[in-house]
């Protein structure tokens, strides 16, 4: 790639945009391109950091800071931080809108970290892909963009043309992750080196919390899941369930799937590893001991369905979460 060339990438800020975020990304490409120089300063593709926000209200956004001198040109990418506050309403960001859709048509790849997703959203680009988000903004982003299907499991999707990236802090691996497709992956390594922090490749589920829909008004299966987390879903069976709901099974089946996304089977398993992440974290029990405790006889089983629901191992969990502390 000749020195020549140079890749904009573009930071909005849109209102309650996360600063840190912000100056962070700005940080980080930087370092980025300082690593590429030692490389071969004669071939380093220059990295061009601009940001962007509306000179008036209604108005679209214009670059407000350019880390080089101006030439025009088109942002290869344009990030939508992530926010502190409650995500973007359709009234804040209607300036943005036609002005992302516009930049996305023109070949500019748009990218969102945590509620920045809800900005990205409105623009409709969304629509029958597959997105991810902070795993606290599902049902509410399930209820603004029903079209579009998130996997919050996921820290980072890359769609091509649209990436999105999950928790605030996943700005850090949006940044990895474009540093290694502009700059390469040395480049890219050097640079998780010197800020010490992780390379891409960590999942969300790692540290997401179960948060299952409640909000969905059928107030039979609400009862039914309150008293399933009251009991940590311990040898409890569909019967016990349909009974506690006053239900035929085959119905409650229906309503409960319908109600809160889930069947009955994963919902149970998801307390169940939920309360032993807990125990992983905090405690010193043995992993089989800890199995027993919440609801698995087989050891195995709740190995083989605890790294399907985290992703990781049980002793690979505690060894990255534990607190040290018995109990």
């Amino acid at each position: 790639m000749d020195k020549s060339e140079r890749i904009e990438i573009g930071i909005v800020l849109y209102p309650q945009a996360q600063m840190a975020a912000v100056l962070g990304l700005t940080d980080l490409f930087m370092i980025a391109e300082r690593m590429a120089a030692l490389h071969g300063p004669e071939h380093a593709p220059a990295l061009r950091l601009t940001h962007w926000k509306p000179k008036s209200p209604a108005g679209a956004p214009v670059r407000i800071h350019d880390s080089r001198p101006s030439d025009g040109g088109m942002p290869r990418t344009l990030i939508l931080p992530p926010s502190l506050e409650a995500p973007i309403s359709p009234q804040a960001a209607a300036p943005y809108v036609n002005w992302l859709i516009s930049r996305h048509q023109a070949g500019t790849m748009l990218a969102s970290v945590c509620a920045g997703a809800f900005l990205l959203g409105e623009t409709g680009l969304l629509a029958g892909r597959t997105i991810t988000t902070h795993w606290r903004y599902t049902e509410k982003f399930n209820a603004r963009f029903p079209g579009v299907k998130l996997n919050v499991d996921q820290l980072i999707i890359d769609d091509g043309d649209i990436l999105t990236a999950g928790g605030a802090m996943a700005w850090t691996d949006l940044g990895l992750h474009l540093v290694d497709r502009y700059l390469g992956a040395v480049v890219m390594i050097e640079t998780a080196q010197t800020l010490l922090i992780d390379p891409p490749g960590r999942q969300q589920r790692y540290y997401s919390a179960f948060a299952p829909r409640m909000s969905h008004g059928d107030a039979a299966i609400l009862a039914v899941q309150h008293w399933l987390r009251e009991t940590g879903a311990k040898h409890v069976s569909l019967a016990d369930m349909a009974r506690r709901a006053g239900m035929e099974e085959r119905t409650f089946l229906r309503r409960f799937r319908k109600a809160t996304g889930m069947t009955t089977t994963d919902y149970a398993q998801r307390l169940r590893v939920a309360r032993a992440r807990e125990m992983l974290q905090t405690t010193v029990a043995p992993i089989d001991t800890i199995a027993w405790k919440v609801g698995y006889n087989d050891p195995g089983a709740f190995r083989k369905v605890f790294t399907r629901v985290v992703g990781l191992t049980p002793g690979a969990y505690r060894q990255r979460f534990s607190t040290g502390t018995g109990g």
